[in-house]
């Protein structure tokens, strides 16, 4: 592919700055995640696992290494910021990869109302005359302006919000190893009822994990971030790393909130126990700064999905034709940030003002698991089967035991959704249907793929040659 020199810098002037280091995209996989929901759930999932929560993270946590692992493979093979959606257009069909982005399009969409209306319920706690449609204008417009302006300084403040979360987790692990140790609870941080016991059941448990297997979306959103990465090669670490500190910190705060509460009682309001568990833990002014940490929570995961799905709106937008598609697309000259898809975001994040907390998350998983499952499924069909890397046992377990045991797992998750999830996310996936059948024309019209920001198909990768699935 020529290009002239005029055009080359002025696609360089236009595309996404790389202004992102290993630590900064980790921070923002971290924010996604947000660690202090593991108390917002806790009441939930103790009574859907019937008292071991942190076995539920446990099981989410090894299905989602399995992922994290075919997720670093594959932005290798393709270092765009599409994520699943880029993998599976590229190893099984753009049709498909459409599909599998508009799934977790639903996820990504969600996340940033999901934050917005956890924070206007919050506000509206402590301000109950205030409208409710006036904390989400104002807090969507700062989450929207900040994404829109810098990249850099949404992971800056991102940072300071994670660690916030941290820091006031590590203090509650503190104040309760303390109060077991006086006997409350069970009487000891080392006891192994928090992980099993009589009358705890495998399906249980399971069921749990698809609970807070949403606390885990994140560390795939890492790969939206591929080209503003510093370097791309440090887009698979931050992956792994991510998804391991954020397990290790719901594990260890799960396993002491078990620990000092083995059951749900004296709670008065077990859909959201945390506020209750600050209370009981520290005090007032405990439960004042939990909370707080707990907006910084909703803030950091705000401005970390928000970044993320405008990426993704940005990079399906870049595959298409249209004028639709070059709105979507457009990246600001000053900036360097999709601007249009930021602020299509916010205004879809203004929905909180109406929607309620329940209707919202039960729709959350859907698409996540969806696209895990593919993605897993992406590097069984590009190592093992396209490239033939099947010869021994060690490219057998690289290339098909260890994403077969992915997809399993994962599989296994979305099979137990809640009905509601599987409900409206059918739904979801059937407008993306039609909408596919109007954009192909009854797929008349192929759909392309432009895998970096210059809209180059053909990539060197470090694990081979160029994708043999170039168009």
């Amino acid at each position: 592919m020529s290009t002239t020199p005029a055009s080359t810098s002025l696609r360089r002037s236009t595309s996404l700055r790389r202004s992102l280091g290993l630590w900064a995209i980790v921070g923002l996989g971290l924010g996604y995640m947000t660690p202090m929901t593991v108390f917002d759930t806790f009441g939930i999932v103790t009574g859907e696992t019937n008292g071991v929560v942190p076995s539920a993270y446990l099981v989410a946590l090894v299905a989602m290494v399995f992922t994290a692992i075919s997720y670093g493979r594959m932005t290798r093979v393709f270092p765009s910021a599409g994520s699943a959606y880029t993998y599976a257009s590229e190893t099984i069909h753009p049709n498909v990869g459409f599909l599998v982005g508009w799934s977790s399009l639903l996820d990504y969409l969600l996340l940033p109302l999901v934050n917005a209306l956890i924070v206007r319920l919050y506000l509206e706690s402590f301000f109950p005359a205030v409208p409710g449609w006036i904390w989400v204008v104002g807090y969507v417009a700062v989450i929207t302006a900040m994404n829109l302006f810098s990249m850099s300084s949404t992971s800056r403040v991102n940072g300071i919000l994670v660690v916030f979360q941290i820091v006031l987790i590590a203090v509650f692990v503190v104040l309760t190893w303390t109060a077991l140790n006086a006997g409350a609870g069970n009487g000891t941080p080392f006891s192994l009822t928090p992980l099993l016991h009589s009358g705890v059941h495998l399906g249980a448990v399971i069921g749990g994990a698809t609970v807070v297997c949403f606390s885990f979306i994140g560390f795939d959103a890492i790969t939206m971030y591929t080209e503003e990465a510093k370097d791309t090669r440090t887009v698979p670490r931050a992956i792994v790393l991510a998804l391991l500190i954020g397990g290790a910190i719901f594990f260890v705060a799960a396993w002491f909130a078990q620990s000092r509460f083995p059951t749900l009682a004296g709670f008065h309001f077990t859909d959201d126990t945390l506020p209750e568990i600050a209370l009981k833990t520290g005090g007032l002014l405990f439960q004042i700064l939990f909370i707080s940490a707990a907006v910084a929570a909703a803030v950091a995961s705000s401005l970390a999905s928000h970044a993320s799905v405008s990426r993704m709106i940005y990079v399906m937008a870049r595959n298409g034709n249209g004028r639709v598609s070059r709105t979507l697309s457009y990246i600001h000259p000053r900036f360097r940030t999709p601007a249009t898809a930021v602020v299509l975001v916010g205004a879809v994040s203004l929905l909180a003002a109406a929607f309620t907390l329940e209707f919202v998350s039960s729709m959350i998983n859907f698409g996540a698991l969806i696209a895990f499952t593919v993605v897993n499924a992406t590097v069984i069909i590009h190592f093992a089967l396209r490239r033939k890397e099947r010869r021994g046992a060690r490219q057998i377990v690289r290339n098909i035991v260890l994403p077969g045991v992915g997809m399993l797992l994962t599989g296994v998750l979305w099979a137990n959704l809640h009905l509601d999830a599987l409900t409206y996310g059918i739904v979801w996936l059937g407008i993306g249907i039609i909408t596919l059948l109007v954009v192909t024309r009854a797929f008349r019209k192929p759909l392309g793929v432009k895998l970096d920001e210059d809209g180059d198909a053909a990539i060197i990768t470090r694990e081979g040659a160029p994708s043999d699935a170039v168009r």
